[in-house]
Parts: structure tokens; sequence; C-alpha cells
């Protein structure tokens, strides 16, 4: 793993870099770090902004909320650019994250089917709404249990905004350290969002390789 020193505004921290050729930039986001810039000035530091500084061309193709953390890939042309975007878009993509949820889980998986939508009176906050929510589905799968909290692998199918998180808290495992869904307790067992995107899995815009990338968790 390589990385890119972010000397612009914001951070000079480090951008950890899983892979990177003439077409694609492969990124290990960072806990905290906004996907694309906000609007006001303390929100202008972001992973875009940083690969930016480096690599003009750089283009966000998808966004990972500012607390979770794991593998991004951003497009470095036009041509791979809307060539991802069409593979997210066609839910071409494979993506799998782990989270730490509060709560034994007693089944060993399962999948939740539950149309979400945004609160708006509350938003950035969604919700799920059966009469005018878009369709939303996640597997999850149980990797590791303690009494309590259980370690889950979590596949969406779709990608709702927050998806995962209100998912979970839906079925009564809401993530440790989700200071938006979870409840006061839960979200003080752990100093961030235990969510974390482990792998990314698309074809190579450029050549159509299949393409792995995996991102250590932290946590």
């Amino acid at each position: 793993m390589s990385e890119l020193a972010s000397d612009g505004t914001g951070s000079a921290e480090a951008l950890p870099i899983l892979y990177k050729d003439d077409h694609i930039l492969i990124l290990d986001k960072p806990s905290g770090l906004l996907s694309v810039p906000g609007r006001l000035p303390e929100n202008k530091d972001s992973l875009a902004s940083r690969a930016q500084q480096l690599e003009p061309e750089a283009r966000t193709v998808h966004r990972l909320d500012c607390e979770t953390s794991g593998v991004t890939v951003m497009a470095l042309d036009a041509d791979s650019h809307r060539e991802l975007s069409r593979q997210f878009h066609d839910r071409e993509v494979l993506k799998t994250y782990v989270a730490i949820c509060a709560g034994m889980m007693e089944t060993e998986q399962g999948e939740v089917n539950l149309p979400l939508v945004c609160d708006w009176p509350n938003r950035p906050r969604q919700m799920v709404d059966h009469e005018n929510g878009k369709q939303a589905q996640t597997f999850w799968r149980v990797i590791h249990r303690e009494p309590d909290r259980t370690w889950v692998q979590l596949t969406p199918i779709t990608g709702r905004s927050h998806q995962l998180r209100v998912h979970l808290r839906e079925i009564g495992h809401p993530i440790l350290g989700d200071r938006l869904y979870a409840p006061p307790e839960v979200m003080r067992m752990a100093p961030r969002l235990l969510l974390h995107a482990e792998m990314l899995s698309f074809s190579h815009p450029h050549d159509g390789r299949k393409m792995t990338f995996y991102a250590p968790c932290p946590f």
C-alpha cells in the first residue's frame, strides 16, 4: 500500500492508495473524512479533494458515509467514470462491509428487505417507508459473537443512503458508535461508527478485467 500525502486545506494526513493505473484509483478512506467536499468552509477537506491534489482528473464514482471507512474507487478519465457509474447503477458491483452491532444475533445469516426514504425534517437521516420508500435489500452473515455485540459481514444489493445502518437498527441491532441511528448507550460503546467497506469488486472500465480490492478492517 502506498500513500498520497495531502498538503491542501484541512489536513496533512496521508491517504492510503490500494491500487492505481491510468484509469482508476483505489483508496482506503479513513473514518471521519467526507467523500466529497461540503458547502461550508469547514467541510472542504474530503477524499475527493485530497486525491485531486495529486491526480487533478480524479472523479468521484460512489460515496461512503463520512464515518464509514474502507475501499472506494475513483475514475481518472471521463470514459472510466461513465463506465464505472454504469456498473454501480446496474448493480454489477459487488461490495461487502464489516460492522459490529449491538446485541447477540441468534441466527447465522439473514436478509433485510425494507424500503427507505429520506426523513426530510431530520435529514440526513433515512427511514423505512413502505408506501414511498425505494427498495433496499441487505444480506448479513455472522462472523463472531460476544455477549453484548456481534461482528457481521454485510452485502448490500441496493445502495441506498445509510442503508446498512438503518437496516441493522430496524432488526434490533444498531451499529456501535452510530450517532444517527443508535440509542445513546450503543453510540457510546465505540469512538466511531464501526462500519467498514472491506471489499469492492467490479470490471475494469478500460479492458473489462475483473478487479477485486480489499481494505483491512481497522477494528
